[in-house]
């Protein structure tokens, strides 16, 4: 019989204790101690290999890496993402809010891969709930087999048989190994589950895809080694209200972590949105004081999105100060450059400030727009339809420059723009580009241009 152990585990941090206690003297949180029984195992027994591999020694210069492949996934975004497709026998981890559509990004990847095998495991659903969700997807793939299982060994042996391309977990808090005599969930549970999805996935070169859940502070639930376990940790964000998904990358073992996918939900599912520019800023018949065009930067990706502000007289005694998207703090730096460096009174005025399209955005580049819009909601006065704006502001009223200017200017050129306004100290040359460059270096300098 194998030996069994108890541990006191706190389930926020992972820190192991001999007893229990009501706070955990690590990450100083009440009531996340729990008992787990650990089963240690017999000098008889020993886990299955999944491959019959021998151990080998290689140097480096001899490994050879022109023969491997990534998988493309066959959706655009999430390659991007991924740095151009799944590698063989890397794991994924996808984290996210409760509804914001992991469950159906990764059935949607695996309904789209026709000439792939894809083993998707579910743990939370059934069987026909999963195939309810794949109709409604309207994507078919012959060779997606589904298994709703939480037992490691079961799955593994499954997908032995099947000996899929991809396999996908969903999700890895509800898997349990026979190995731990603890719930599924807990700290030691997500450990030992990973490391034998990790073990496999490495024997057998099988990429895995795993949702992951998270907790209310947004942080992917489990022990932190859990992300550093893994190849690739994405994060799947937005806001339920709104339409649009942005998929990131916090590590990536195999690309970049600057790449940005954008996914737009509607009742089919997901939709890649190849142009987010277009959507992100509003059509107009007749143009509206307080919008100005920002051009930031999401990852490696230039986007240009519309900055709405509105500066009305203060009804009740203190002036009210509200932005969605964009960091309240900052906006109140910004509004005392103006009432300090500049010389307009905006002290006794409410300023309402939002990012269209339900996005937040946090590039410093967008500085020069919100001031602008809020001054064009001040003057009440539009600002041109063809001008859009890329600078930092400072605290004395400078406009300082930005990184990848090029990579913006181009971006609102695609777009028709005919004016952009960038702070001086930029070093672009005005010949390489057919929209117009307008270089400022105070605030009062583009008050004067624009009003």
């Amino acid at each position: 019989m194998p030996k069994s152990k108890v541990v006191y585990t706190c389930q926020n941090c992972g820190t192991n204790y001999a007893q229990w206690l009501g706070q955990c003297n690590s990450c100083k949180e009440w009531g996340t101690i729990v008992e787990e029984v650990i089963e240690k195992e017999t000098k008889n027994t020993q886990k299955e290999t999944y491959s019959n591999n021998q151990l080998k020694l290689h140097n480096i210069q001899e490994i050879n890496t022109v023969d491997e492949r990534r998988i493309s996934t066959q959706d655009g975004e999430f390659d991007r993402v991924l740095g151009g497709g799944l590698v063989a026998g890397s794991v994924v981890l996808i984290g996210g809010e409760p509804g914001i559509g992991k469950s159906t990004l990764l059935l949607q990847v695996a309904l789209t891969l026709n000439k792939e095998s894809v083993l998707y495991v579910s743990g939370e659903e059934s069987v026909n709930q999963i195939k309810l969700r794949s109709e409604r997807l309207k994507n078919v793939n012959p060779d997606c087999y589904i298994l709703t299982e939480t037992n490691t060994q079961k799955i593994i042996k499954n997908a032995q048989k099947l000996n899929p391309t991809i396999i996908v977990i969903d999700s890895i808090q509800t898997l349990h190994s026979s190995f731990i005599e603890s719930t599924p969930g807990s700290v030691s549970q997500i450990r030992e589950c990973t490391s034998e999805l990790i073990r496999y996935a490495k024997e057998t070169s099988t990429p895995i895809l795993i949702v992951g859940h998270i907790t209310k502070d947004g942080t992917i639930a489990g022990p932190k080694i859990l992300e550093h376990m893994v190849d690739v940790v994405l994060q799947f964000e937005g806001d339920r209200n709104h339409l649009f998904r942005l998929l990131r990358s916090h590590k990536n073992r195999y690309g970049s972590t600057s790449e940005l996918g954008i996914y737009e939900m509607n009742q089919n599912g997901l939709r890649e949105v190849l142009n987010p520019s277009e959507l992100l800023i509003s059509k107009k018949e007749e143009s509206l004081s307080g919008n100005a065009v920002a051009c930031t930067l999401e990852g490696m990706r230039p986007i240009l999105i519309e900055v709405q502000a509105l500066v009305s007289s203060a009804v009740y005694g203190t002036p009210q100060r509200s932005s969605t998207g964009f960091d309240a703090r900052r906006l109140n730096m910004l509004l005392a450059v103006l009432e300090k460096r500049s010389g307009f009174h905006l002290g006794s005025k409410d300023v309402f400030l939002n990012i269209t399209g339900g996005i937040k955005i946090e590039d410093p580049a967008i500085d020069l727009a919100v001031i602008c819009a809020v001054l064009s909601s001040n003057e009440d006065v539009s600002l041109p339809d063809n001008c859009c704006f890329a600078g930092e502001v400072g605290l004395s009223g400078e406009i300082r420059p930005v990184t990848r200017i090029e990579q913006r200017i181009s971006e609102a050129e695609k777009l028709g723009y005919d004016v952009i306004f960038i702070s001086k100290y930029n070093k672009v040359t005005q010949s390489d580009f057919s929209i117009r460059i307008e270089l400022v270096s105070k605030v009062e300098d583009m008050y004067r241009i624009l009003f």
